[in-house]
């Protein structure tokens, strides 16, 4: 799982279901604060599911995605 870094509300997806990933993609746009923070990826992988919708509150901890982490 891919838990939120920050409270914030989760503004829009850039990945989605099937999706592969580097290190450095950017996954999705958290505002907070006012301000929009970009999610990157700290690994490889492969998105198995999104489990928030953009527009969403999520608090700091929230598991956003569920991912399969490619070696």
């Amino acid at each position: 799982m891919w838990e939120s870094p920050m409270a914030g509300l989760l503004r829009e997806w850039k990945v989605g279901p099937g999706d592969s990933f580097r290190v450095g993609d950017e996954l999705a746009i958290l505002e907070s604060m006012k301000m929009e923070i970009p999610l990157v990826a700290e690994m490889d992988g492969k998105v198995e599911a999104l489990l928030v919708e953009p527009g969403d509150f999520v608090d700091e901890g929230t598991h956003l995605l569920r991912y399969q982490e490619i070696p």
